[in-house]
């Protein structure tokens, strides 16, 4: 069962139970039990309560309403002992203990009763309530794979995923779990990536495909090379970051356990003191008549419902992220994220797919479009350079035969020899380094410019695509109300404008290092006051600007490690319109943990007052106290739900 907060608890108390719950699975037949018993006793309490109160000595009303009472305030009566015995009064038991005992004291046994049998029915509500949030994140633990099908000189058995190494093959059959990362080597079929990522669609993977451990293989048989070890596969890491997720305590979570650390002394004095003054300075006033007012006091201001709220609206916030395919690091990112002003993105693969294709070849000099394309993938034929692959991806199948004397030339690009004649391709700086006349320097898009014996042969232009959503990510967080939105890209400036033109982006800025980006992002966290600055990005070069800024989101699904590790918000997908939805998410549990604030202390507040002028009785004090806990349940649970 879920542990509830003390009132006075502190931040490293939260997992000490103050009823004494034991931290196994939620049981409702095992919690509802005791519940059931005092239930039965108090009814039949009240049933035949005349005969029994007019028994010697009220000896009757005893025999059946001190057995209700202990059944149903067992744990809350030890759990106060307990905590008295380490120096821990102020709590909700404390409060719950005086004032049945008061109560008990003041021969008001039925209500002494009442006030435990529905605070633990309050209880129960309460961790069916977190049971079930909890169940909403550890679904994402269920989809830790149990096995793998280790293929070895041709036979196939059954190994724990920890025993697979890296190179290792395997077979995955339909409806199994995909227990590693790895890349196809036979096969074709559809996954389910939903676990992960939230998206409902199988996505359809061939031959050279990487697929993530966790995913579901739905058709085909599936023949997998290993690429990374259990430990460092990605459902390892999200494993990692859904267990640790509620560790960081948002600032109203901390606020309440502050708050209530002081609030519950201050009720228990202002209690005595409604006990003790009034009889001594009021004419007629009796002390029975006063200090059954304190106890009603006492029972109306215990916080336990607004207590356990408000993690419990967090949680819900972390939990409904995590089914959208989005992993908050903690609660206090959630709070961050209310307060965003200025999104700030990497370009290559956060904002575009990071693929390079080739968009358009202008020959010059009386060569033709395919003896430019023939002799470019020749010479970048021996680059391992994104972009030289993908000129020859363009160009097909090279043959290499005829290249001789190939060089690499570092920043400028290559040179080479094919059959007779000596050629050259990169960008301008090597053009002008070699003295080759053209007439274009700089254009939209990556341009790799070809020379033939000192004479131009024209250029070929290479774009990176534009992610699918984009444009409308972009749009969306302009609809919920981020004021700017910045992109920062290593690239030249002509790319760097065309992209932030096509997206409707406010500000970039172009052909910066890691070190510059991090300048970048430093100078809009010292503009932002109050409000909050957020980076998207993905690879390993945008670790540290993640890590600087005041919510760093990453790319989950093709994101470098380090970008993953380092950022406090985690995209299962590459869908860019996960982050507007974080935003949103965040603004929903917020909204809801103030809410819960608000109406507990208003409605607290009313009933003290009442309380003190005898207006409401301990039966109406544990309604409001049970009343306020069950409300502020029922809204936070409204996080989980999307909308």
């Amino acid at each position: 069962m879920a542990s509830h907060s003390g009132c006075c608890a502190s931040d490293n108390e939260h997992d000490e139970h103050n009823h004494g719950h034991s931290h196994g699975e939620f049981s409702l037949k095992r919690e509802i039990t005791p519940v059931a018993v005092s239930m039965i006793l108090f009814v039949l309490g009240l049933i035949f309560y005349e005969p029994l109160h007019n028994t010697p000595f009220s000896i009757g009303e005893y025999l059946v309403f001190i057995p209700a009472y202990l059944v149903s305030g067992w744990r809350v009566l030890t759990t106060a002992g307990r905590n008295i015995l380490r120096g821990k009064i102020f709590d909700e038991n404390f409060l719950m203990t005086i004032a049945t005992l008061g109560a008990i004291a003041i021969h008001q046994i039925p209500e002494a009763v009442a006030v435990m049998l529905f605070f633990q029915v309050g209880e129960l509500f309460q961790d069916f309530s977190v049971s079930r949030s909890r169940r909403s994140i550890k679904s994402l633990l269920e989809i830790r794979p149990d096995s793998a099908n280790l293929k070895i000189n041709g036979e196939v058995k059954q190994v724990s995923p920890e025993s697979v190494q890296v190179g290792d093959v395997i077979v995955v059959k339909p409806g199994e779990k995909i227990p590693l990362d790895g890349e196809i080597i036979d096969g074709t079929s559809q996954i389910d990536t939903s676990a992960l990522t939230g998206e409902s669609v199988p996505r359809t993977v061939e031959i050279g495909k990487t697929v993530l451990a966790g995913t579901i293989n739905k058709s085909g048989v599936l023949t997998v090379k290993v690429t990374k070890l259990f430990a460092e596969s990605s459902i390892s890491k999200i494993l990692h970051l859904v267990e640790n997720a509620s560790s960081k305590k948002a600032p109203t979570e901390k606020f309440i356990t502050r708050f209530a650390k002081y609030y519950t002394p201050v009720v228990v004095f202002l209690s005595l003191a409604v006990a003790i003054l009034p009889p001594l300075f009021i004419p007629g006033a009796t002390s029975a008549q006063w200090v059954y007012r304190a106890l009603v006091l006492l029972v109306i201001s215990c916080p336990c419902g607004l207590v356990i709220s408000i993690p419990l609206g967090y949680f819900g916030g972390v939990g409904g992220a995590a089914k959208r395919g989005i992993l908050v690091k903690g609660s206090t990112f959630l709070d961050t994220l209310t307060a965003v002003e200025t999104v700030v993105f990497d370009k290559t693969g956060t904002l575009t797919q990071g693929v390079f294709q080739v968009n358009q070849i202008v020959p010059k000099n009386g060569f033709s479009k395919t003896d430019l394309l023939t002799i470019a993938a020749k010479l970048e034929s021996q680059s391992n350079h994104p972009i030289a692959k993908s000129i020859v991806s363009a160009f097909g199948d090279v043959d290499t035969s005829d290249i001789t004397d190939y060089q690499e030339i570092p920043g400028h690009g290559v040179r080479g020899k094919i059959g007779n004649q000596i050629a050259i391709a990169g960008n301008d700086r090597l053009l002008h380094r070699e003295n080759i006349a053209h007439d274009v320097c700089s254009a939209e898009g990556t341009v790799v410019h070809v020379a033939v014996d000192g004479v131009y042969a024209g250029r070929i232009i290479i774009a990176d695509r534009l992610k699918d959503d984009a444009v409308e990510a972009i749009h969306k967080l302009k609809q919920i109300g981020v004021k700017q939105i910045v992109m920062l890209t290593g690239d030249n400036m002509a790319i760097a404008q065309n992209i932030a033109q096509q997206l409707h982006i406010d500000y970039y800025f172009a052909e910066l290092l890691p070190e510059e980006k991090v300048e970048a992002i430093e100078k809009y966290l010292r503009q932002s006051g109050n409000k909050k600055v957020v980076f998207v990005g993905d690879g390993i070069n945008d670790a540290p600007v993640i890590a600087r800024a005041d919510v760093g989101i990453a790319m989950g699904a093709l994101g470098s490690d380090a970008a993953i590790e380092t950022a406090d918000v985690v995209l299962m997908t590459d869908g860019l319109s996960k982050v507007a939805e974080a935003i949103q998410v965040s603004k929903k549990t917020h909204k809801i943990v103030w809410q819960n604030i608000i109406l507990a202390m208003i409605i607290k507040g009313l009933f003290i007052v009442l309380g003190i002028f005898g207006v409401a009785s301990l039966w109406e004090a544990v309604f409001a106290d049970v009343g306020v806990a069950l409300l502020a349940i029922l809204n936070a649970g409204r996080v989980l739900r999307a909308d």
